[in-house]
């Protein structure tokens, strides 16, 4: 009972892990870059939901479903527009030259947008009430397992999303030109596919799933503060590399993966080395299958 238990934690922990790997993901499957102010994207989404929520109860709005739907839609809105800037300001100046620039442009915006946070809302922890409580508990006596029925919707809108993204890639006119524009910037271009707009779209597309799971961070946990962008981000490119950078599906299997074996580490053995145990897994996955579990080896065209 506890390891199922543990599992369902682990589970719920990995669902959020992998909103945010998707993102890192896709921008690194269009321009083959990597985006360290993801993590930070994902931050401002959490500060978004809970002043939307605060705002929400100001305004007199308690009917639960309605103000999730509310909070949902604002905290997408908000973070893609900073999505977007982040593309406009560090990426598409530096597209022409060498890696290291954008990289070390994308290390700088994330330490702006932490200090631009820490002075708006200040240092501290910001706490939140929960708003969707209750859940379904089974067992026997000193034996109980309880699934809450948050946990049931941050898996369940995972999934959806999942599911979504990889149907809007495969099969509408937006998906191929990003694979066109993955496959070949210049020749996309030339066949007339708007490379910048199609790469803004998808900077904007990965900031709104952060939103989404900054949201359920905020709602899960019921605190959030400056610094969660960076130790989730972290995470969740671990989880992409884990899992086949590059790869939605392997977004989406790492981010998993990550969040089971941290939770069964926290829950067997020491819980200070947790991100250690996790770690340690992506290390012998990258010797023995650099590409990730998903994965495929890049073929250069000569």
């Amino acid at each position: 009972m506890y390891f199922l238990q543990q599992l369902i934690n682990g589970l719920t922990l990995g669902a959020i892990y992998a909103l945010i790997a998707i993102g890192y993901t896709m921008v690194y499957g269009i321009i083959g870059m990597i985006n360290f102010a993801h993590g930070d994207i994902y931050m401002i989404g959490a500060f978004v939901s809970l002043i939307s929520f605060m705002a929400l109860g100001v305004l007199g709005i308690s009917y639960v479903p309605l103000a999730l739907l509310l909070v949902l839609v604002l905290a997408m809105v908000f973070t893609s527009i900073y999505g977007w800037a982040v593309e406009r300001v560090a990426y598409r100046p530096l597209r022409g030259s060498t890696r290291l620039a954008p990289l070390i442009s994308a290390i700088g915006m994330s330490i702006v947008l932490q200090n631009y946070v820490q002075l708006a809302q200040g240092a501290r922890e910001k706490p939140m009430e929960p708003v969707v409580q209750g859940g379904i508990g089974f067992g026997t006596t000193g034996f109980h397992v309880t699934i809450s029925f948050f946990q049931m919707i941050i898996v369940l809108v995972t999934v959806g999303l999942m599911i979504g993204f990889t149907m809007v890639i495969s099969r509408t006119p937006l998906g191929r030109a990003q694979r066109a524009t993955e496959q070949d910037m210049g020749m996309a271009a030339l066949l007339g596919i708007d490379v910048d707009r199609v790469i803004s779209t998808t900077f904007v597309l990965g900031a709104a799933l952060a939103a989404v799971a900054g949201m359920m961070v905020t709602m899960y946990y019921g605190v959030v503060d400056f610094y969660i962008g960076f130790i989730a981000g972290v995470k969740a490119f671990t989880a992409a590399v884990l899992g086949g950078i590059g790869s939605l599906p392997g977004a989406m299997l790492g981010g998993l993966l990550i969040g089971l074996i941290e939770s069964m580490w926290s829950g067997y053995f020491s819980i200070e080395y947790k991100d250690v145990a996790a770690f340690s897994i992506l290390v012998f996955v990258l010797i023995f299958r650099p590409t990730g579990l998903l994965g495929r080896p890049e073929v250069e065209k000569v």
